[in-house]
């Protein structure tokens, strides 16, 4: 009896072990993070390893680090847990930015590489959080934080994609970067219409 109990559990170890390697989270740290967050940030993480061979990895933690905290450094610790090559989106809302205006919060983008680094805009990623979580609205503070860290997890996601050529189909449509772009394209057209109007035109009436 107990040879066919040892023999089914390494069945069932046997059965179990792939799904458990394959069950790695992205999110090394969830200080802020509601398990929907990790859920949807875990599919993007999965997704865009699959199709870049890039890992995006999450920490978000409530340590009120100081003014001018390493957040390079502090990310040593998480190397263990790490594979390279990555990207590490540290999301700290309790960090200190300033002493005279006791103002909090800070993001970190950390890359294993240089290279990693072109992948991706720092400033889009990062502005992609940031202006979730700073909004003022109706949502909890709490809210805007986790739609904030999947935001900018979404647009990281992005960028490297588009680098490597390839689309996402997990993402999250960034509402604020379409809107600039559509704010773009109608500045650009009225400046061609008002160099139209009052250069070009008045240049063309003339010769004729």
């Amino acid at each position: 009896m107990l040879g066919i109990f040892k023999s089914r559990k390494a069945i069932l170890l046997a059965f179990l072990l792939p799904l458990l390697l394959n069950a790695s989270s992205f999110v090394l740290k969830d200080d802020t993070l509601k398990p929907e967050a990790i859920e949807l940030i875990d599919k993007m993480g999965n997704e865009l390893l699959t199709k870049t061979m890039i890992n995006a990895y999450v920490v978000t933690t409530n340590e009120a680090f100081p003014v001018g905290f390493n957040l390079v450094q502090h990310s040593e610790i998480y190397h263990p847990k790490m594979t390279a090559p990555y990207v590490l989106y540290i999301f700290a809302p309790n960090a200190l930015i300033t002493e005279k205006s006791e103002s909090t919060g800070r993001v970190g983008i950390i890359p294993s590489a240089e290279e990693v680094t072109e992948l991706y805009d720092y400033s889009d990623v990062r502005d992609a959080g940031l202006n979730v979580i700073t909004v003022k609205d109706k949502n909890t503070k709490e809210d805007k934080e986790n739609i904030g860290v999947v935001q900018a997890y979404s647009e990281l996601a992005d960028n490297i994609a588009d680098a490597k050529n390839v689309e996402m189909e997990t993402t999250i449509p960034n509402d604020t970067r379409m809107i600039i772009s559509v704010l773009r394209v109608i500045l650009v057209i009225g400046l061609i219409l008002v160099t139209w109007i009052y250069v070009v035109r008045p240049i063309f009436m003339r010769k004729k």
